[in-house]
């Protein structure tokens, strides 16, 4: 059994289907709601800390590969990133990562203006320079859990059962808020920000937080992007680009120091760009969006694409759990045959493949 309909819940309901279990496969809403489908779709490999988390990243990235070939709705995109510098510091850290022994392993490269210009147009603002990175890959948050459960459903092995809210659990079952108790050789218990219910006291020991982001969408971008985009305030957010180079950066603005602010922007499908994000305290957060950070990545990138953007058709904000321990995410059995598997933060679209193959191993 599996409780949770994101994309960590979803990936193990997919390995364990692969591996000859039959599955059911809860979540408390009609559709999934959460963190999972108000993000970027990014399976990020560029800024992965070197080590274990890189090596998690990549085994996913493959393993995305092969889950996405039999889900064709998930919009899976090989697309790539550019880390675009505005300034020579910045670019001084992207040459320093891209000398790193890992750099192969990631398909990192440095173009130049001209040559940045060249392969990728739609970047016309005044940049130094960008770190090419061939192993990042995007699919579409608002479609790709919908589309693993379609491919799961010809599987004979699965059923998905939405609506339901797990309210007790016990050794190797659950029991749903409709009266059924679910049993199995394993539950796997994927509840995302969620910290209530039968969850409550095992989550409130865990060396995890909430954090809040803010996002935005708007209308189609006419002109081809096809790579994900990420700003130099992104060097200051992901570990991969720690090091001397780093230090020397200038302070970033106030606003985006303010909003823990870094720009990434994904041209969708449907031509649409997602902007964001900023990150706050998830506990403290009000229900409020604010104008202001947004006002900052938009400008931020309109100045990289070097064009008036599109009208915004939508904002959002979005809730993840994360742990705090220097851990990748949190697992740990809560009852014999119980496991809860949550708190990847920020790397849940891209590291759910394998986190979901750990589990299992």
């Amino acid at each position: 059994m599996v409780v949770g309909g994101g994309i960590l819940g979803t990936m193990h309901a997919v390995d364990g289907v692969a591996r000859g279990y039959d599955v059911v496969h809860v979540d408390r809403d009609r559709e999934p709601r959460g963190a999972s489908v108000r993000n970027f779709g990014l399976i990020w490999v560029s800024g992965r800390a070197p080590g274990a988390e890189l090596a998690l990243a990549l085994r996913s990235r493959e393993l995305w590969e092969k889950v996405a070939a039999g889900a064709p709705g998930s919009g899976f995109r090989a697309n790539g990133s550019l880390t675009i510098a505005r300034s020579r510091p910045e670019l001084e850290v992207l040459e320093e990562v891209a000398a790193r022994p890992d750099a192969s392993e990631r398909g990192f490269a440095v173009l130049g203006p001209d040559a940045l210009r060249r392969l990728h147009p739609a970047v016309r603002g005044d940049v130094a320079g960008a770190l090419w990175c061939a192993r990042d890959a995007v699919v579409e948050p608002r479609r790709v859990l919908g589309a693993l459960r379609a491919g799961l459903a010809g599987s004979g092995s699965y059923t998905w059962l939405p609506g339901r809210t797990v309210v007790e659990v016990r050794a190797h079952a659950a029991r749903d808020d409709a009266g059924a108790w679910h049993g199995g050789d394993l539950v796997v218990c994927c509840v995302g920000a969620a910290q209530s219910g039968p969850f409550a006291h095992e989550l409130a020991a865990a060396p995890l937080r909430r954090v809040r982001l803010q996002m935005l969408e708007t209308a189609p971008f006419a002109e081809p992007l096809d790579a994900t985009l990420a700003d130099g305030d992104s060097l200051r957010y992901y570990p991969a680009f720690a090091g001397p180079a780093l230090e020397r950066l200038a302070p970033q603005s106030e606003i985006a120091a303010r909003w823990r602010a870094q720009l990434l922007c994904v041209r969708r499908a449907d031509g649409a760009l997602t902007i964001g994000d900023t990150h706050a305290d998830g506990d403290d957060a009000t229900f409020d969006v604010d104008d202001e950070p947004y006002a900052h990545l938009l400008a931020t990138a309109s100045s990289l694409l070097g064009v008036a953007l599109p009208p915004v058709e939508r904002r959002w904000a979005g809730v993840y759990s994360q742990v705090t321990d220097g851990r990748l995410y949190y697992r740990r059995e809560m009852a014999p045959g119980v496991v809860v598997v949550t708190g990847p933060g920020g790397r849940g679209m891209t590291l759910a493949p394998a986190i979901a193959e750990e589990t299992f191993a």
